[in-house]
């Protein structure tokens, strides 16, 4: 892109302003040196990762680029084996340690809400942990080699330390002498030359010898190095000496690791850079409260409520503009002060920052063009050292664009043929306007020319524009208006402002016929227009009222929905509480009937009917069920010997005997009373007793199909012992004299569960383990009564 247009695009503002929001040097840098591009594909990718650093700083905050310096020159350096120094060592690492928190700064946001254009970059950057630390080690904040970079170095300073205490306490005690006092100027300890010395008076500097390093300006003080630590003060020297020798080994150590990952280390800074600048371009955009613009490559602009960036959005009049579709040139026409060289400059800075993928200031839904260059002639650059006029500079620039502008191109042109005599002017502007067009680009052009106005209403692809002026004020209001060429409101701005009317009379005579009839049509169209705007308004007014109200009723809406989700959760909770209950009370009733049971005990008809009862106030209520028990009706009353089914236990039995409202019901071994109504009847006795002659006696044969063998391996106690009375009952009406339960050897927890179970159970008579052949102690062989 054409420097010379940047700068008349006042572009490198937008540039300064984009490095003010750069957290690093290197993003400035990068801000600074930022070109528009031409390539449809890299200007998304550019605004992409523009968008994706948004949405960071808007989840997470800004990313963590404190520290970082442009550490490429140490790195080039280090590369040739020149020692670097410890602060640029220490530089190095901090962009290292930033290189890795912004990575893990942006990979947080990434896993939720992804940002793949910039975690891709971060995690391009190379984990060199081991370096960072190793440099850490080694030097401190400040710059300073540490103690503990090697046991040398620890050794070395601490004789230093000691070797200047023992200098020091020698010093202080010939000081602190009596005889001293009168032969010194002062009477402290101090250094010249690396070497520690005593201010002494001139005529006494024969009395300690040694040598002396320094003086005072007036002469008559010498800082003197006495004889007596002449000794010490060589061997601190040396001792100096051998530390800077251990600092240059421990940088030149560590210079040698970074010289072997230059290359990396390099593309790392270049990494950081770019994501500095990325983020620094979010900055920039939500102080400006950017959009982000569609982008096209057929030549289509689309400005909504389009802001100059550099006016301050307090004071700038957003512009409304359309170009590229059905008209590819706009021709800009109205008074001086109006607004159209910003109007001009808006479209031209709005077109490059988004080609340089940056957002726009404007309202989502603006749509921004790549063109593949940007032409402007903006201002009176006349020259007087180049004997040029405001016409021949205009001129000259013009005939450039004209040379290099293509059909891709958008070219902006100011006061277009002003400077000359008007209509010559205005004809060469028409011409110009006309070969422009018919090229194709897209145009938009600003001009005083009334014969300009004409010329863009006959012409197909053309449209006419202005910048609104209040004529009650005398003043513009900066709006733009496409399809409304511009008034010069002359004779409306003299008339109020109080000149005479027989003297605008006279002037509207000298205006010829088809004049007034333009300028009749303009007010026409102007008058039409604010009808159409008024309109609009209220429109839009009746539209932000339908959506307050229909957004007020989605509000209430959703209330009412979590209302009754909220009732709904709260009467699956109570239901779950109360089934869980009642599986609590059915479970421990359970377990007594089996526990019972296991016992052997004979079971009391007033325990069995208080189980009963806890069972049945355990279960949850219901109303259907009620209703559907009350539905049954008996076909006859329920007699002695009827097989009856017992609703609260769901189980089946045979009446033994009535007693009032209840029935003596036989349930396998157990007896229980039951209330009537907690019968149905299933068979009578009498249908039976047709079948069965009175008196018969029942023999009891072995069946076919009865067991000899109970397989429990694998089950619980409690299991083992339901399946075992079970078998034993099945056994018995199976007239076996003798069984095998087979419980396995394992723990043996089983196996005397079950023996115990026999030992207590009425109708065995003994049991033994297995023999050989029988399983043996897996087995347990019972003989039956």
């Amino acid at each position: 892109m054409d420097s010379k247009i940047l700068n008349t695009m006042d572009y490198h503002k937008i540039l300064q302003s984009l490095a003010h929001h750069a957290a690093t040097p290197l993003g400035e840098q990068a801000a600074l040196a930022l070109q528009p591009s031409t390539n449809l594909d890299e200007v998304k990718r550019r605004l992409q990762a523009t968008d994706e650093a948004m949405t960071v700083e808007r989840l997470k905050g800004g990313a963590p680029f404190s520290g970082v310096k442009d550490i490429r020159g140490s790195i080039k350096r280090a590369r040739i084996n020149a020692m670097l120094s410890a602060s640029e060592l220490w530089d190095i690492s901090s962009l290292l340690l930033s290189g890795r928190r912004v990575a893990r700064h942006i990979a947080g946001v990434h896993e939720d809400n992804p940002v793949p254009s910039i975690h891709e970059l971060a995690q391009s950057i190379s984990d060199q942990k081991a370096l960072e630390e190793d440099i850490r080690r080694c030097i401190d904040e400040q710059g300073e080699v540490l103690d503990q970079a090697s046991s040398e170095l620890a050794t070395v300073r601490r004789e230093l330390r000691i070797g200047e205490t023992r200098i020091r306490e020698k010093l202080e005690s010939m000081i602190r002498s009596q005889s001293a006092q009168k032969m010194l100027q002062d009477q402290l300890v101090t250094i010249r030359n690396d070497r520690y010395v005593i201010p002494v008076k001139q005529e006494y500097r024969g009395h300690y010898g040694g040598i002396v390093h320094d003086q005072s300006s007036s002469g008559a003080t010498l800082f003197i190095e006495p004889e007596a630590i002449v000794a010490m003060n060589n061997k601190l020297r040396e001792t100096k000496l051998r530390e800077e020798r251990e600092i240059e080994r421990i940088l030149s150590r560590l210079t040698e690791e970074v010289g072997l990952l230059a290359d990396v280390l390099l593309y790392d800074t270049d990494c950081v850079e770019q994501l500095d600048f990325i983020f620094a371009k979010a900055r920039l955009a939500d102080q400006m409260k950017a959009s982000f613009p569609r982008m096209n490559d057929r030549g289509f602009i689309k400005l909504k409520k389009g802001r100059h960036p550099l006016i301050p959005i307090e004071q700038v009049v957003p512009i409304d503009v359309e170009l590229g579709n059905s008209y590819t040139s706009i021709i800009v026409t109205g008074p001086n002060t109006g607004g159209k060289t910003v109007s001009l400059k808006t479209m031209g800075l709005l077109s490059l920052m988004a080609m340089s993928g940056m957002f726009i200031p404007a309202e989502d839904g603006s749509q921004m063009c790549v063109f593949d260059a940007i032409y402007a002639d903006i201002g009176d650059e006349q020259s007087i050292e180049q004997n040029l006029s405001t016409f021949s500079s205009h001129l000259t620039n013009i005939i450039r664009i004209l040379s290099h502008m293509t059909p891709k191109s958008l070219v902006l042109l100011d006061e277009l043929g002003a400077g000359t005599d008007p209509a010559e002017g205005s004809a060469l502007a028409i011409a110009i306007l006309e070969h422009i067009h018919k090229l194709g680009c897209r145009m938009v052009a600003t001009t005083h020319y009334s014969e300009l106005k004409a010329y863009a209403y006959e012409r197909k692809g053309i449209i006419n524009a202005s910048m609104e002026f209040d004529v009650q004020t005398l003043s513009p209001t900066y709006r733009l208006l496409i399809g409304v060429p511009g008034r010069s409101n002359a004779f409306a701005i003299a008339e109020r402002l109080g000149l005479s009317k027989s003297i605008i009379e006279h002037a509207r005579g000298e205006v010829t016929e088809e004049d007034l009839r333009v300028e009749t049509m303009i007010a026409s169209l102007e008058e039409n227009r604010l009808g159409a705007e008024a309109e609009r308004e209220a429109a839009e007014r009746l539209r932000r009222e339908t959506e307050a109200m229909r957004e007020a009723l989605a509000e209430e809406r959703a209330k009412l929905e979590a209302d009754r989700d909220k009732r709904v959760a709260r009467a699956e909770d109570e239901a779950r509480a109360i089934v869980a209950k009642a599986r609590r009370e059915a479970e421990e009733i359970i377990s007594e009937l089996r526990q019972l049971a296991l016992e052997g005990a004979q079971v009391k008809d007033h325990r069995l009917t208080e189980a009963r009862r806890r069972l049945d106030e355990a279960a949850p209520a219901s109303k259907i069920a009620a209703k559907t028990k009350k539905s049954v009706k008996a076909v006859r009353q329920i007699e002695a010997g009827d097989e009856v089914m017992v609703y609260s236990l769901n189980q089946k039995g045979s009446v033994v005997e009535l007693a009032g409202q209840e029935a003596v019901v036989q349930l396998g071994i157990l007896k229980m009373k039951v209330r009537l109504d907690d019968l149905e009847l299933l068979s009578s006795s009498k249908s039976e007793a047709k079948q069965v002659q009175s008196g018969t006696n029942v023999k009891r044969t072995r069946g076919e199909n009865v067991r000899s063998e109970l397989d429990l391996r694998g089950a619980n106690l409690e299991e083992a012992m339901m399946e075992v009375d079970r078998f034993l009952d099945e056994a018995l009406l199976g007239n076996l004299g003798q069984v095998h339960i087979i419980h396995g050897k394992g723990t043996g927890i089983l196996r005397t569960g079950i023996q115990e179970f026999l030992r207590r159970h009425k109708h065995v008579k003994s049991f033994r383990l297995g023999n050989y052949g029988e399983g043996g102690t897996g087995v347990t062989v019972a003989e039956l009564k």
